[in-house]
């Protein structure tokens, strides 16, 4: 039943955003509830620097630590695996990002580490999560 409402919420925001937009927020979603399934305790979506310039797609808390993931999308794995899109400037973003969320909610940087959830749209979706893709 959650499938059909995820294709219905995916739909209306086809006709309202752009085509990647669309697809990101679809894989967004679905990485959302895996990670909720995993035993996360989701704190954030979509958080964005206060300059706005860069954004962590989920922030949740596993166990003791804080995690910052972002999420891959892909419509197909033709050409290779989502996750090879994360590269050192979104890293560096997500950092920084990371630093700020830190300082706002008293957490110790050393309970902090950075995730990689892609997402293929295949029928069914494939996810893959990386727990620790990269260093603090």
């Amino acid at each position: 039943m959650l499938a059909f409402f995820d294709y219905l919420r995916h739909l209306a925001r086809k006709r309202r955003w752009s085509a990647d937009l669309a697809t990101g927020r679809h894989g967004e979603d679905l990485a959302h509830r895996y990670l909720k399934s995993k035993g996360f305790t989701i704190v954030a979506r979509n958080y964005r620097l206060s300059a706005g310039d860069a954004e962590a797609d989920v922030i949740g808390w596993q166990g003791d630590e804080l995690v910052f993931v972002e999420v891959k999308t892909r419509q197909s794995g033709e050409y290779g695996p989502p996750d090879r899109a994360v590269g050192e400037e979104k890293r560096q973003h997500l950092r920084r990002v990371a630093r700020e969320y830190v300082r706002k909610t008293g957490t110790q940087w050393d309970q902090v580490r950075f995730d990689v959830v892609s997402v293929i749209l295949a029928d069914p979706p494939e996810v893959e999560w990386l727990p620790g893709a990269f260093k603090v």
